[in-house]
């Protein structure tokens, strides 16, 4: 089948209590593995992608790899761009075909971010390409912030409904305390913060970023205060390098891709069938 809509799957998660997790694409195996954990759990998923991980793969193969899975898919299948960083990489990838698009303009000032917000929106909307925009700032993997450091970083509700209706954008990702990499120690999620987000935008998809490491009973509080994607990326390459160092430490002879990649997409595969059970979107599709 062609690709899915964005909106119309992350709404059915709204509406229905559970969220639909993005995966991020690094390479053949990583998609191979996302889609088939997908088909086997009859879960509606996420291809993200990354700007570093587009140059790493090439746009045209990066593209072609997940329209094949898109179309042997028997469940919804999504092309997103993670973190555009800038209006002109969007239309690169919009061109390349990309079936739906983050800006992340969060580190500009709230004009600045709702102008280009609204701008890639304009774009992207008439192509029938949804969008998802950001507001306040995401931590990073050695992110030592202190208390009133990671308060400043948190998205503003204030801020959140602006950035949403005069954007226009489909989907938000508002920073509430979660980080990219590895977290060092249990992050502690903004709960009041997400509550008070979703008062005011209660028919507005919410994104939760930096997913890989965040307790299993704080996911299901997100997805129970409106968050209806949820990105994971480090867990499945931690799952995929752990199970290849494991390989290797057994037999340093081993040369062939296929007997570690094999494994190591099995690996990615396992991740991401428990990361949909625990989302709530096995059996949606």
């Amino acid at each position: 089948m062609a690709f899915a809509s964005f909106k119309e799957v992350l709404l059915d998660g709204l509406k229905n209590g559970y969220a639909v997790g993005q995966f991020n694409m690094n390479n053949l195996e990583f998609t191979q593995a996302i889609v088939e954990a997908a088909n086997e759990e009859k879960s509606p998923v996420i291809l993200g992608c990354s700007e570093g991980a587009i140059k790493y793969m090439g746009i045209d193969y990066t593209v072609a790899m997940a329209r094949v899975a898109a179309e042997t898919a028997k469940v919804p299948v999504i092309l997103h761009l993670d973190h555009g960083p800038s209006f002109e990489y969007v239309v690169k990838c919009v061109r390349a075909g990309f079936s739906s698009i983050m800006i992340d303009a969060s580190h500009y000032a709230l004009e600045q971010n709702i102008e280009l917000t609204k701008r890639v929106v304009e774009l992207c909307h008439p192509l029938g390409i949804e969008v998802e925009g950001e507001l306040g700032r995401i931590g990073g993997t050695e992110d030592d912030l202190t208390v009133d450091e990671r308060d400043a970083t948190l998205a503003l509700p204030a801020e959140a409904k602006r950035l949403v209706e005069e954007s226009g954008i489909d989907a938000l990702a508002p920073a509430i305390g979660s980080a990219h990499g590895v977290y060092v120690g249990t992050p502690k999620l903004a709960f009041d913060r997400l509550e008070e987000i979703r008062d005011l935008l209660p028919t507005t998809p919410m994104v939760l970023h930096g997913g890989s490491g965040i307790p299993d009973e704080d996911i299901r509080k997100a997805i129970s205060l409106g968050v209806s994607k949820i990105n994971v990326n480090t867990e499945n390459q931690i799952a995929l390098t752990q199970t290849i160092r494991e390989i290797f430490a057994k037999d340093a002879k081993v040369y062939d891709p296929r007997k570690y990649l094999g494994p190591g997409k099995a690996a990615i595969k396992e991740v991401v069938k428990e990361k949909m059970r625990l989302f709530g979107s096995s059996g949606r599709a």
